[in-house]
Parts: C-alpha cells; structure tokens; sequence
C-alpha cells in the first residue's frame, strides 16, 4: 500500500492532476501502449514470421497462443505478488523482462528462441499490466482525477493497438518483421530510466505468506481454460482437446475456490470478487472486450472476402474506428460525469455497442456499403472504450490501496481473457453458417450470410449483458453509492 505521500491529494470536483502525477501518469500510459503496440504488432507481422523462420502456418498460431496462455495465466498470481512484494519493485521486473524478450525475439535464428522470447512478453505484460494499473488507480484517489487517468488509459490502449496495426505492417515491409520485437527495447529504456525518479519504492506492506495451493490451481486452471479456447479457435469445440482443456480448466478452477474458502491468507479474496462492482464491473468488461475483438475480426472477414478488399485498405478502414476510440478514452471522465457514476454510463456504452454492432447486419454484397460499415465500426469502437474506462473505474471503486492488486489484477484478467475468448465463438458461429451455406450459395454470398448471422448473434448478447449488468449495477447502487462522492 502506498504511503500518503505518494498519493495525489485528492480535491473534490478537480480533474487536475498535477505536474509530478501528470509525469508518473505518463510512465505508465507509455508503458500500457507498449504492451498493446506489442499485441497488435505482431499479428501483422505473422506470415513474414513463418517465412522467415521457415515455421508451417498451422504452427504460427503458436506465437500468439504463448502469449495468450501465459499473460492471462499468470496476471492474478502476479498482481497478489506485487501486493506483497511492492508494486515499484514487480513494474520495474516486468518492465526488464519485456525489454530483454523483445530483444530475444528480435535476435531470434530459430523457432524454439522465438517461442520461448513470446512466453517470457507473455509474462512480462501479466507482470506490468496489473501492477501499473495499480499504481495508478493507487496515485489518484477515486473521483474526477482518477476517471481522467483512467479515461488516458483507455485511449493510449486503444491508440497502442491502432498504431501496432499500422506500424507492424510499415516496419515488416520495409525493415524485417525483427523490428516488430525491437521497437520495444527503446520504450523500454525510457521508463527504466525514468520510473525508479517518479515511483516510490516507499510501500507499507503488510506481512503475508503466498497461497501456494491457490497460486497453483489457478494459474494452472486459467493456463488450461485460455488453451482450450484458443484450442475451439484451430480445432473446433467438439475437439476432444478442446472439451479435455476446458473441463480441466474448470476443475482447477473451483478447486480454486474451495482452497480460498479455507486458507487463513488467500491468494485472491473472495470477499472482494462478491462485491458487486468489482464482481458486475468485471462483468461488463468481459463482454465488451470478447465482442468487440470479434466484431474487428467478422469485419475484416467481410471487407476482404465479400467486398475483395487488400489488406491496406481492410487496415485504412479501421482507422477512423481507432480515432472515435482514443477520443473515447479523453472524453470518459467528462461523459461519466454526465452521467453521474461510472455503473450508469457502463450501461449505456454497452447499450450503444450493441446498436452499432446490429447495424452491421444491414451490410450487404456491394462496395456502397463501405460506409455504414465505417460509421457502424467508429460508433461502435467509441462504445467499446467508453465501456473499458467506464468497467475500469466502476471495477476499482470501493477498495483500499491494499486490495488494488487484486482489484486491477482481475481487470487485466477480464481484459486478456475476453480478448481471447471472442474470435474463437463468433468464429465458431461464422462458420456453421458459412457451412451451411455454401452448396448453394457463392463464397462471397456465403461468407456475408456467416458474418451477418454472426453479428446478430453478437448485437443480441451485448444487448442482453447490458441489460442484466445496468440491472444487478443498479441494484447495487442503492446499497452503497461510491459515486456520491468519488464519481465511481
């Protein structure tokens, strides 16, 4: 927990935050796009990868399962770690440990080097995303300072992954797909350089043994989970591997839960997880991030195989979704203010992504439709932000400094998880339908029917999430309203 003295004063109704908090604010937004840059960056590269290191294209998914199996496995185990070991100490680790597996993967003359440099960013982002949102929302106290901070997250994530997707493609094709590991290095060097001067490593830390059975099974049961979606997305859901990893998975799981039950120190407070913004919170983050990514992905699927897109064009188009997006992220605190707290406008983000997103299932076989696919796309990418920041501040809200480990730990969860989890369902339900279709019907005509349907299905499940979280929020509300007070 940090000290008074490391926390921002907070000052009712103010949004400014300061000079010294404004430095140690941009520390940790640099170090949060970099993490998103390197998601992003890299899909782009793929199939340079493949070539370059003479890898099959059924084992490229590997270089993204790693780091899916191993950022989400292992961000709650860290974010308790941090809480007992110092957070100043865990960012500058996970900060190091990127640096140098970025430069590994960079160097890499072998496909085994280049696998084991993806494992080791996977766990360097399960280190540094949680820890740096705890520092964060541990700077800037609830209420207007920290929905800015937020808010600046928000958008420098969603400019991370814009950027990454641009850039991968400008520096694979004109350096080498190398340059998609080593732009990391820089970034890298500056925060280490600069975080130890705007980060205390003055931490009141309560003594605590780790939780071995819990750390266990939960890292092994999200590593068994993670890889069973991942799995549905290659294999199917019928695959035995896939419904082996999946049960597995939530075995481990509700052992988990059992073993928390018992022990005197839990690796993770169930008493934190029940309460209903951190529990409902988390819940609206899930399913923003898991539709939306799908979204992006059953788009791309039209631009390029039902309107004959390129590549480019199919990036170009996405653009003005990624402006509407970082511009989400700078006006969240304002629109939060509107609304009064962050439970109502997680509602109605939600409510709006689900009309963006059915929208899109108007979109028809011609290139005039290119328009309302962009407007759909750039309301909808507005939504998702206003959403992220909205389900950040509200999962945040009500806990102490010493649970804000756990707290932003389970947020980096929700986000790696969800991320994870959409392509492979709507991929599922994609193509069923395209399956189905295709005897008698062109590929074109066929793949419009699976993204349409696929879209439906999306638009209905936002649609009723929304309305079951806005429901179970509410409620909560009227219990205890920290956005009285705090915004929250």
């Amino acid at each position: 927990m940090t000290t008074s003295e490391d926390i921002v004063p907070s000052v009712t109704g103010d949004e400014r935050i300061g000079r010294r908090g404004a430095l140690r604010l941009a520390v940790l937004l640099v170090a949060q796009f970099t993490i998103a840059l390197d998601f992003s960056i890299l899909n782009v590269a793929l199939p340079d990868i493949g070539r370059g290191l003479n890898l099959a294209l059924g084992d490229l998914q590997w270089v993204v399962t790693l780091f899916a199996l191993t950022s989400a496995g292992f961000t709650l185990l860290f974010g308790r770690v941090a809480d007992l070991l110092g957070r100043r100490r865990m960012f500058l680790t996970g900060i190091v440990l990127l640096g140098v597996s970025s430069l590994l993967g960079g160097l890499a003359n072998s496909v085994t080097v280049l696998l084991v440099a993806r494992v080791l960013q996977g766990l360097a982002t399960a280190i540094v995303a949680p820890v740096a949102m705890a520092l964060l929302t541990t700077t800037f106290p609830e209420g207007p300072r920290r929905q800015k901070a937020l808010g600046l997250g928000g958008a420098m994530l969603s400019a991370g992954f814009t950027i990454g997707a641009v850039l991968g493609g400008v520096l694979t094709g004109l350096l080498s797909w190398r340059w998609a590991f080593l732009i990391n290095v820089p970034a890298c060097v500056i925060v280490l350089v600069v975080a130890p001067i705007l980060i205390s490593g003055r931490e009141r830390r309560e003594p605590a043994r780790l939780d071995a059975g819990g750390a266990v099974t939960i890292t092994t049961g999200l590593l068994a989970l993670v890889y069973g979606i991942t799995s549905a997305g290659t294999n199917g859901w019928g695959h035995a591997l896939t419904v082996v990893s999946l049960a597995v998975g939530v075995v481990l799981l509700v052992a988990f839960w059992l073993i928390e039950l018992r022990v005197p120190q839990p690796l993770v407070s169930l008493r934190v997880l029940r309460t209903p913004t951190v529990k409902w919170g988390n819940g609206g983050g899930l399913l923003t991030f898991t539709m939306f990514s799908a979204v992006i992905f059953l788009m791309t699927l039209y631009l390029q195989r039902v309107l004959g897109y390129s590549p480019l064009v199919t990036g170009l188009a996405f653009g003005v979704q990624g402006v509407t997006a970082f511009f989400a992220g700078i006006f969240a605190p304002k629109i939060i203010g509107r609304f009064g707290n962050s439970r109502t406008t997680l509602f109605w983000a939600l409510l709006l992504q689900a009309v963006a997103t059915g929208a899109l299932f108007a979109l028809g076989d011609g290139r005039q439709w290119l328009t309302l696919m962009i407007v759909a796309t750039a309301v909808g990418g507005f939504a998702h932000v206003l959403s992220v920041v909205s389900f950040m501040v509200t999962a945040t809200s009500g806990l102490s400094d010493h649970e804000q480990g756990l707290a932003t730990a389970m947020t980096s969860l929700t986000q790696q998880v969800g991320i994870t989890m959409g392509i492979p369902i709507l991929s599922a339900v994609a193509t069923a339908r395209i399956n189905g279709m295709s005897p008698t019907h062109s590929q074109a005509q066929s793949v419009l029917g699976g993204t349409s349907y696929a879209i439906a299905v999306d638009a209905v499940i936002v649609l009723a999430g929304a309305l079951l979280i806005g429901y179970f929020l509410r409620k909560a509300g009227r219990v205890v309203d920290p956005g009285a007070t705090t915004g929250g």
